[in-house]
């Protein structure tokens, strides 16, 4: 079965894809969602001066919000209805995921299969509304603290400012967050995947066209930004290898008789990603690290000391810097390793199914194999995840790169660019063996 889709795949070409109707409907609705997404990100917020708020964000956008902006596509930046995209979202999965390790309730209805799945849907939908409420909040407290050398963005500062903000700022968030499920469900891929992606890509020509220009007036040499380019290019080719790496554990079958007839006895492989944890560790050690900064920008010039001496030891490319960066995607790798995979109930699962590991005992021993493998598959990983995530910092603190190139941004859009691809191709398959089947139908009723 698997050389036979592996077959077709190869043999894939555009009259398959012209031919599937369904495919290019799904496409389209797709790709309308995204359309309408991108509206949204121009769409202000009321009661904000747009001059004055891209003045304060062009002083702050070394801390935090650089970061938000590039996940929401420049909506932070022109503070509109998304300006939060759909990071409160993203949080609260990452918090229920993380609470099935904490809470036995929890993991009770994630073992419950989709009526459990259903309801830790909705517990999320919940925990959105009131993660997006606090950091709504939060912005509009913020806003009305920071000015910019023109003044405050904010036109008429207080509760009505806030309540309005926080309001527009769910709404917005909870729009995107429907938007999303939409395409997952009608549309091609997956959906929120899809609007991060989105929105880091409508930023690249920005970042493309300032890089010329600052090639253009002399401020980075010719040689540099073909460097650049190149290495773009090698570290693409490297996170597509290093996310399609597996480790294959053989995993045999007993055979089994059943009158006189032998059944079973065959083998297959059980697939271990090199990177298990994804995202996950560097978004959160990016956050937990530029939290001083933003801190420190909402507070001005009243800002304690020991913040501003906190701030500049984690500037960018400071040594201080790198080394609680990767210390922190380490540790996030593997603690986000440890809440995905579960080596005990897997094994277990081998083992009522009759499935055995060559030379290992079921049970315990097949437990601790697996928790061996995955140690070092994580510490391969993280590392990985290191690499590709520090090389962004020694850019721009030592040549003025004016993007962030690799890091976050370039593992979500080569990850989601995987997925999608992958997507597609099922759907061409599926309606290649539709059609299969279909002739053959035919071809018997014919003979028949």
């Amino acid at each position: 079965m698997a050389s036979m889709a592996e077959q077709l795949a190869a043999n894939i070409n555009l009259s398959a894809f012209g031919k599937a109707t369904e495919l290019k409907k799904r496409l389209w609705f797709a790709l309308g969602a995204l359309v309408i997404y991108r509206f949204t990100t121009y769409i202000p917020l009321p009661g904000i001066d747009p001059v004055m708020m891209a003045e304060i964000f062009e002083r702050n956008a070394g801390g935090i919000m650089g970061m938000f902006n590039m996940f929401s596509g420049g909506a932070l930046e022109r503070m509109s209805i998304v300006a939060l995209g759909i990071l409160p979202y993203i949080s609260a999965s990452i918090i229920l995921q993380l609470m099935t390790a904490v809470s036995p309730t929890i993991e009770q209805l994630k073992k419950e299969g989709e009526s459990g799945r259903k309801k830790i849907n909705q517990y999320t939908r919940y925990l959105t509304v009131v993660l997006a409420a606090f950091q709504g909040y939060g912005m509009a407290i913020g806003l009305e603290a920071t000015t910019g050398p023109g003044g405050s963005a904010v036109l008429d500062p207080g509760w009505y400012f806030r309540f309005v903000t926080v309001v527009t700022i769910v709404g917005g968030t909870l729009f995107l967050m429907w938007l999303g499920e939409q395409i997952t469900a009608r549309g091609v891929g997956n959906g929120i995947s899809l609007i991060i992606f989105t929105g880091i890509v409508a930023q690249l020509p920005h970042a493309l066209a300032s890089t010329l220009e600052l090639g253009r007036t002399g401020a980075l040499s010719p040689v540099l930004i073909i460097f650049l380019l190149v290495m773009a290019v090698a570290v693409i080719a490297f996170i597509v290898f290093m996310e399609r790496a597996q480790r294959r554990i053989l995993v045999q079958y007993p055979k089994r008789q059943q009158g006189n007839r032998m059944f079973g006895g065959e083998s297959s492989h059980l697939p271990l990603k090199i990177n298990v944890s994804g995202v996950i560790p560097p978004i959160f050690a990016s956050s937990l690290l530029l939290m001083p900064a933003t801190l420190a920008s909402f507070g001005g010039a009243g800002a304690p000391d020991w913040l501003a001496a906190a701030t500049a030891m984690l500037g960018r490319g400071q040594p201080l810097h790198i080394i609680l960066f990767v210390g922190l995607i380490v540790f996030f790798a593997f603690f986000y390793t440890a809440i995905v995979f579960n080596p005990q109930d897997t094994a277990e699962n081998l083992r009522k199914h009759g499935g055995f590991i060559p030379g290992i005992r079921p049970g315990q021993r097949t437990a601790e194999y697996f928790d061996y493998v995955l140690t070092r598959l994580t510490v391969v990983g993280s590392l990985y995840l290191s690499a590709v995530c520090v090389l962004p910092e020694i850019l721009i603190s030592n040549y003025a790169v004016p993007f962030y190139f690799g890091g976050t941004s370039l593992l979500i859009v080569v990850s989601v660019t995987m997925d999608t691809t992958a997507q597609i191709q099922s759907h061409l398959i599926a309606h290649q063996y539709a059609g299969l089947i279909k002739k053959a139908r035919l071809g018997g009723m014919r003979r028949s």
